[in-house]
C-alpha cells in the first residue's frame, strides 16, 4: 500500500486546544514509519481552485480565503458554520484536497491501494458550507477530479461514526456513496428514509446504534452492505473516507467496536477493489481522536491490503439487529434492480 502524507498537515490549528489536533497525523505517520518502513511515500500537492469549485461553490471558496487571511495568528469559526480554522486552514485544506486527488490518481494509474493521512478532514464539507472540522470536502473533491480526468463511475465508502452530509449532497453525476454511521448523532443526517437512486448512481445509509452497537454487527453490516452497493454501481474506483472514531473508547464516537474491525473493513474493501476495479482504491483519513486506536487501525488497513486479504470475517449475518437487517434487505432491493 502506498501512502500519501506532508508534514504541513500538521500546520492547522497548531497550537489550538481542539480534538481534531496536528497529533493525529503526526503519530499516525510515526506509527507507519516504524511499523512499516519500507513504504513507498507520494508528495501531495496543492489542489487549484478550479478542483475544489468541481464541488464546493466559487463564493463558499472566496468566503474561506478572505476569512483565514483576517485572523492574523487567532482562531475563529468560520462564518458558515461551526468549523474552527486559523490562518494557516485554507493553505493545509487545500494541500489535503489536493493530496487526496493525487491518491486517487495514483491508485488509478498504478492499480493499487493508496492511503492518505490528510487533515482536516472532509466529509462534512458541503457545496456551501464547512462543518464539523471540515473546510473542503477531500471525498468528494478527488472523485470530481478523477471523473473528469477518466470518466466512468466513482463509490464513496464512508465507515466514519459520523454520516457524511457532505459528501451525500455531492453525489450523482458519476458519484455513489454509501455509509453505515451512528444515528442521530452529528450532524443528524443520513437516516433510514436517505436511500435513493440518483440515475445510475446510488445513495445507501444504514443507521447505527449510536452506542454499543458491538464489533460482530458492525463487521457484518459491511460486508453485507458493501458488496450490495458495489453490484448496483460497478464502479471504475473507489474512494474510502475513512473514519475511525468507530473504535470503542473514542471521545468523540465510539460504537463499541473493536480496533481489529479495520481488518476486516479493509478486507472487503480489498475484495470489492479487485473484482470491479483493479485495485484502484483511495483512503482518505477522516475522523478518529484516540490517537492509538487511530495508529493502529491505519496499520491494520495496510496490512490487510499488503497481504492481499480477501477472506471474510466470520461474522454472522444473524448478529446484525433487525432494524439494520431489515433496511439492508430494501437496500439490497435497489442496488439489484
Amino acid at each position: 500500500m502506498l501512502l500519501v502524507y506532508d508534514e504541513s498537515f500538521a500546520d492547522h490549528l497548531r497550537g489550538v486546544p481542539h480534538p481534531e489536533s496536528p497529533d493525529r497525523v503526526r503519530v499516525v505517520d510515526a506509527y507507519l514509519r516504524e511499523r512499516f518502513p519500507g513504504t513507498e511515500r507520494i508528495a501531495a500537492r496543492d489542489a487549484t481552485d478550479e478542483e475544489l469549485v468541481l464541488v464546493h461553490a466559487p463564493a463558499y471558496l472566496e468566503t474561506v480565503k478572505r476569512e483565514t487571511a483576517g485572523l492574523n495568528g487567532a482562531a475563529a469559526y468560520l462564518s458558515t458554520g461551526d468549523t474552527l480554522i486559523d490562518e494557516r486552514s485554507l493553505a493545509v485544506a487545500r494541500r489535503a484536497a489536493g493530496g487526496a486527488i493525487v491518491a486517487l490518481e495514483t491508485a488509478a494509474e498504478r492499480a493499487t491501494p493508496v492511503f492518505a493521512v490528510v487533515r482536516p478532514p472532509g466529509h462534512h464539507a458541503e457545496p456551501t458550507r464547512g462543518m464539523g472540522f471540515c473546510i473542503f470536502n477531500n471525498a468528494a473533491v478527488a472523485a470530481r477530479a478523477y471523473l473528469v480526468r477518466f470518466g466512468g463511475r466513482v463509490l464513496v465508502v464512508d465507515f466514519d461514526y459520523h454520516h457524511g452530509n457532505g459528501t451525500q449532497s455531492a453525489s450523482g453525476n458519476g458519484l455513489s456513496y454509501v455509509s453505515a454511521h451512528a444515528y442521530p448523532a452529528y450532524p443528524g443526517t443520513g437516516g433510514p428514509s436517505e436511500n435513493y437512486e440518483l440515475g445510475h448512481d446510488i445513495v445507501a445509509n444504514v443507521p447505527l446504534t449510536a452506542h454499543g452497537f458491538g464489533t460482530e454487527p458492525f463487521v457484518a453490516v459491511w460486508e453485507r452492505l458493501l458488496p450490495a452497493v458495489a453490484a448496483r454501481v460497478r464502479p471504475d474506483a473507489i474512494v474510502v473516507s475513512a473514519g475511525f472514531d468507530y473504535v470503542a473508547g473514542d471521545p468523540l464516537g465510539d460504537l463499541g467496536v473493536d480496533s481489529s474491525a479495520a481488518t476486516h473493513l479493509a478486507t472487503a474493501i480489498e475484495a470489492i477493489a479487485r473484482e470491479y476495479c483493479s485495485g484502484r482504491v483511495a483512503y482518505l483519513l477522516e475522523g478518529g481522536y484516540d490517537t492509538r486506536a487511530l495508529a493502529l487501525s491505519v496499520g491494520m488497513v495496510f496490512e490487510a491490503h499488503d497481504s492481499g486479504a480477501t477472506a471474510g470475517s466470520g461474522a454472522q449475518p444473524g448478529a446484525i439487529p433487525s432494524a439494520q437487517r431489515a433496511l439492508l434487505d430494501r437496500i439490497g432491493t435497489v442496488a439489484t434492480r
